[in-house]
C-alpha cells in the first residue's frame, strides 16, 4: 500500500510576481541608507564604485546563467548599443542626482520627484509619442503641475532635483521602451554599465589624484567601508532584475501601482531616519500629488476592466 502524498499548495504566478515587485520597490526605497552607510564616500565617488561593482555583479550572473550568447548578440546590434548608450547617459544623470540628494539632505525632495515620475512619464507619451489620454489622465498631469508650483511657492524655488529625477527617470524608460522587446533585464544592465566603466574608471582616477570630491575613501575607511560600497553592486542589480520577472508575471495596473512603495519609503526615511524637515506647505504639495496619483490609479483599473468587459462581449467568429 503505498503512502499517502501531501501536496503543497503552490503559488500562483501572480502572487510570486506582486512579492518580487513589492521586494524591488522596497529595496529601492531602502537605498538612501545604503548611500548614507558609505559617508564619507562623496556622490561621485559613490556613483563611480556602483557602476563598477554593478558590472562585476552583472558579469558574475551572466556567468552564473550562461547567458553569455545572448548578451554578445546585443553587443553585435549597432542600433541597440546606440539606444542602450543613451539609456545610460540617462540613467547616469539620474543616479548622480539621486545619490547627491539623498546623501546630502535632500531625500524627501527625491522622493517627491519619484512621485511625479508615472505624471511626467504620461506628459512624455503625449509630447514625444503623440499619444491621446483620457479625461482623468489629463486632470492628474493638471493637478500634478499645481502640486509642483505650491512646492516651489513653498520651498522658493522650482523643486529642480526632483523635476531632474522624475525628468531623466521618464526620458530613461522612453528610451528602453524603444528596444524593450529585444534587451533583458541582464543583459541591459550589463550594456549600460559598460558604456559608464570608463567615466567611472576616469572620475575614480581624477578623485583619487586630485581629492575632487572628497578624494576616493575605498581603500580609507576599514574593511566595513569596504564591505558596504562593494554592495552597491548587488544592491544596483538585485532590484531591477525582480523589477523584470515581476512584469513578466503580473499586469501592468498592479504593477503600476506597486511602484508607490519606493518614494513612500522614500519619504519616510527621509523624515523619520534623517529628520529631514516636513513643514505644511510641504505637505500640501505631497497630498495634491497623491491625489494626482489617486486620479490616475483609478483611472487605469477602471480602463482595465472596461477593456476586459469589451473583450468577453466581442463576437467569436466560426471557424470556417
Amino acid at each position: 500500500m503505498s503512502e499517502p502524498t501531501t501536496t503543497r499548495p503552490v503559488r500562483s504566478e501572480a502572487s510570486v510576481g506582486v512579492l518580487q515587485a513589492i521586494v524591488a520597490y522596497g529595496l529601492w526605497g531602502l537605498m538612501p541608507l545604503l548611500f548614507a552607510a558609505m559617508s564619507p564616500a562623496g556622490a561621485f565617488e559613490i556613483v563611480a564604485w556602483r557602476i563598477v561593482f554593478g558590472l562585476v555583479f552583472c558579469a558574475v550572473a551572466i556567468a552564473v546563467t550562461r547567458s553569455w550568447l545572448r548578451t554578445r548578440s546585443l553587443v553585435a546590434q549597432r542600433r541597440v548599443m546606440l539606444v542602450m548608450g543613451l539609456a545610460a547617459v540617462l540613467i547616469l544623470v539620474n543616479w548622480t542626482v539621486y545619490v547627491a540628494a539623498t546623501t546630502t539632505g535632500h531625500t524627501v525632495e527625491a522622493a517627491l520627484g519619484y512621485f511625479i515620475n508615472p505624471l511626467v512619464t504620461i506628459a512624455l507619451g503625449v509630447v514625444v509619442l503623440r499619444e491621446r489620454l483620457r479625461p482623468a489622465q489629463w486632470a492628474a498631469v493638471g493637478i500634478s503641475v499645481v502640486a509642483v508650483v505650491v512646492i516651489a511657492v513653498g520651498y522658493g524655488q522650482m523643486p529642480w532635483i526632483s523635476l531632474a529625477l522624475a525628468f531623466s527617470f521618464g526620458l530613461y524608460g522612453l528610451v528602453k521602451k524603444r528596444v524593450g522587446g529585444t534587451v533583458d533585464a541582464l543583459s541591459g544592465l550589463t550594456i549600460e554599465t559598460v558604456w559608464l566603466l570608463p567615466i567611472a574608471v576616469v572620475a575614480l582616477v581624477v578623485m583619487g589624484v586630485t581629492g575632487l570630491g572628497g578624494g576616493v575613501t575605498f581603500t580609507s575607511e576599514g574593511w566595513a567601508h569596504v564591505l558596504v560600497t562593494v554592495l552597491t553592486g548587488p544592491a544596483t542589480a538585485v532590484p531591477l532584475l525582480l523589477f523584470a520577472s515581476s512584469a513578466r508575471r503580473v499586469s501592468l495596473s498592479t504593477l503600476g501601482l506597486t511602484q508607490y512603495l519606493a518614494p513612500v519609503v522614500q519619504l519616510l526615511v527621509g523624515v523619520v531616519v534623517q529628520h529631514e524637515p516636513m513643514p505644511p506647505e510641504r505637505w500640501i504639495g505631497f497630498a495634491i500629488v497623491w491625489l494626482a496619483l489617486v486620479v490616475l490609479t483609478v483611472d487605469s483599473f477602471a480602463a482595465a476592466r472596461s477593456s476586459r468587459r469589451r473583450a468577453r462581449a466581442a463576437p467569436v467568429a466560426d471557424p470556417a
